[in-house]
């Protein structure tokens, strides 16, 4: 019996120590949080100053315009776009609007529910040696209510759009800190 306790007690202290030895490799910190040191002892940038040096280039549609607004709010804070980025982000944006239900009026079929998807990809290049840091692609579902009116309809899109976007900017931005801390 004691031999058993005895054996027992050495598994579990094996199995400790060997918890011990594996987690000591792990570097789990927060994404936002202060500036973590590097291997060799130094401070290494902090996220939001690596995402605050980030110039983001022009788009085309309004869309894109609204999702690139709130990214450059999400990344500087309300201030300017740095005037010597470090990284340049090109972003491409559509909208996908598909009609979810449809009710029957007579002989015309009228949508009253539809589905906005936004989809990005996107591209952040190293602003002086044009290498590539990331690329990805990322989307987002947007539901809205199809009034009869018709100025309301195209309203409710337009809304659609907007939460759609706002959503879309708070991904790329997690996006794009995944990215730049993954290089670290």
């Amino acid at each position: 019996m004691w031999l058993a306790d005895r054996l027992a007690g050495r598994c579990a202290g094996a199995v400790l120590l060997a918890a011990s030895l594996f987690s000591a490799g792990c570097t789990v910190q927060p994404l936002y949080g202060k500036a973590p040191v590097g291997t060799d002892g130094t401070q290494t940038a902090a996220i939001n100053t690596q995402l605050a040096a980030i110039s983001v280039k022009q788009v085309d549609t309004r869309y894109a315009q609204q999702v690139r607004n709130d990214l450059l709010f999400l990344f500087y804070g309300g201030t300017n776009q740095p005037a010597a980025p470090r990284y340049v982000l090109d972003l491409g944006v559509t909208a996908l609007n598909e009609w979810t239900a449809t009710t029957q009026v007579d002989t015309d079929d009228r949508a009253t529910a539809a589905m906005l998807t936004m989809i990005s990809t996107y591209l952040l290049t190293d602003a002086e040696t044009g290498e590539t840091i990331s690329s990805g692609r990322r989307q987002i579902s947007s539901s809205y209510d199809v009034p009869t009116q018709e100025f309301a309809a195209l309203r409710a899109k337009r809304d659609a759009e907007d939460r759609a976007a706002r959503e879309l900017a708070e991904l790329l931005r997690l996006a794009v800190a995944q990215d730049l801390a993954a290089r670290r």
